[in-house]
C-alpha cells in the first residue's frame, strides 16, 4: 500500500503541473507578453473584424492586390502541402504558363517592356498551332487534364458543359459507343468533346465567363460565351504560344511568382515578386481607381514596399519579403475599396 500511496501522489502530481499549472502558466504568458502572436497574429480589416493571420496565405481576387505564391491546395489550411510535381508535368507546366501569360514582357526588340498578351490574342485568332487548324480542339487533345480541369473549377463551367450534353444527345451517345467503361459520362468526361466540337464551332475563340451588366450599372449574371481575347486566352494559350514563337526574348519573372511554398501557405513573396506585380498592372489599376497619376500611386505603393521589406534573422540571410496580407491591408486603407 506504502508503494501504491506514493504512485497515486506522484500521478496527482504529475496531472496537476503537466495538465493544470504548466498549460495556464504558459497561456498567461503568451497573453500578457505575446497576445498577438498567442492568438494566430491576425489581423482585421477596416470595419474591425478578423480578416486573416499573418502566418497564413489566402487568395486576392482583385487586381489590384498583391497575390502570393501559388497554392495547390487552394490556400486551405488544413490540407497544406506541395504538388510534388515533376518539372516533366504538363500540370505544373500548364500552371506556370497561367499565371505568366497575362504578365510577361517583352526583354528585348522593338517591344521591349510590352506585354506578349495582346500577340497572344492576336495569334489565337488565327486559330492555327504549328500550321494546324482547331488550336482549342488541339489544346484539349493534347492536354485532357487541363480540359478536365477547366471543367472542373467553376461551377458555370460544369453547368455549361451539362447544358452542351443535354442539347447534343447524339454526341454524347457516340461517346458512349467509343467509351463503353462509360456508361453514364460526366461533364469532365465530356470535356474533350465539348472543346473538339466548340473549336469547330467557334474557331478563334474560347468559352469564357462574361457578366451581364444591369441597367445600373452592376452585374446581375454571368454565362458562358465564345471571347476572343481575355485572360483565360492569354493563359492557357501562353504554351502554345511561346512554342509557335521559339526565338521570342521574354522577360525573366521571379521564381516565387511561379512556384508554391512546401506547405502551400507562404504568406510572404520576395520584394522583387511584389516590384514585378507592382509594374505589371496593380499601380495601373489603382491610378485608375482614384484617377490619379500611375507614376505618383506607383511611387506611393513601392514606399509601402519598402517600409514593410524584412530579411530574415535580421538582414543576415535570404532575400527581402513582404506579407501580401499586410501589405494588401496598408493598400486598402490608402486606397479605398478597388472598384
Amino acid at each position: 500500500m506504502k508503494y501504491i500511496t506514493k504512485s497515486i501522489w506522484l500521478l496527482i502530481f504529475t496531472v496537476v503541473i503537466g495538465c493544470v499549472i504548466y498549460p495556464a502558466l504558459v497561456w498567461a504568458i503568451g497573453q500578457t507578453c505575446f497576445k498577438f502572436q498567442a492568438n494566430g497574429s491576425m489581423l482585421n480589416g477596416p470595419d474591425g473584424k478578423p480578416v486573416g493571420s499573418l502566418l497564413i496565405s489566402q487568395p486576392f481576387t482583385k487586381a489590384e492586390y498583391f497575390e502570393p505564391r501559388p497554392s495547390t491546395n487552394s490556400y486551405d489550411a488544413s490540407a497544406g502541402s506541395s504538388s510534388a510535381l515533376a518539372a516533366s508535368n504538363y500540370a505544373l507546366r500548364g500552371r506556370v504558363a497561367g499565371t505568366l501569360g497575362p504578365l510577361v514582357t517583352y526583354k528585348s526588340g522593338p517591344k521591349t517592356g510590352q506585354p506578349v498578351a495582346p500577340d497572344i490574342e492576336a495569334w489565337f485568332q488565327q486559330d492555327k498551332f504549328q500550321g494546324a487548324p482547331s488550336i482549342v480542339a488541339q489544346w484539349a487533345d493534347a492536354h485532357n487534364g487541363m480540359a478536365q480541369g477547366w471543367v472542373k473549377t467553376d461551377a458555370n463551367h460544369l453547368q455549361a458543359v451539362q447544358d452542351w450534353g443535354t442539347a447534343h444527345p447524339d454526341i454524347v451517345k457516340q461517346f458512349i459507343h467509343d467509351n463503353p467503361a462509360t456508361p453514364t459520362p460526366q461533364p469532365t468526361d465530356l470535356a474533350v468533346v465539348f472543346f473538339e466540337h466548340f473549336s469547330k464551332d467557334h474557331p478563334g475563340q474560347f468559352p469564357s465567363i462574361v457578366a451581364q451588366t444591369g441597367t445600373d450599372g452592376k452585374t446581375t449574371s454571368v454565362a458562358i460565351q465564345p471571347v476572343k481575347t481575355g485572360a483565360d486566352i492569354q493563359s492557357n494559350f501562353f504554351d502554345f504560344w511561346v512554342q509557335d514563337h521559339p526565338d521570342a526574348q521574354l522577360q525573366d519573372v521571379p521564381g516565387d511568382l511561379v512556384t508554391s511554398s512546401g506547405s502551400g501557405l507562404d504568406p510572404h513573396i520576395t520584394l522583387q515578386n511584389a516590384e514585378f506585380q507592382l509594374d505589371g498592372g496593380i499601380a495601373a489599376k489603382w491610378a485608375a481607381d482614384t484617377k490619379r497619376e500611375p507614376a505618383a500611386v506607383r511611387a506611393e505603393i513601392d514606399n509601402i514596399l519598402q517600409a514593410d521589406a524584412f530579411a530574415p534573422f535580421n538582414g543576415l540571410a535570404g532575400e527581402k519579403l513582404v506579407n501580401v496580407l499586410q501589405v494588401n491591408l496598408e493598400l486598402r486603407q490608402k486606397y479605398g475599396a478597388p472598384q
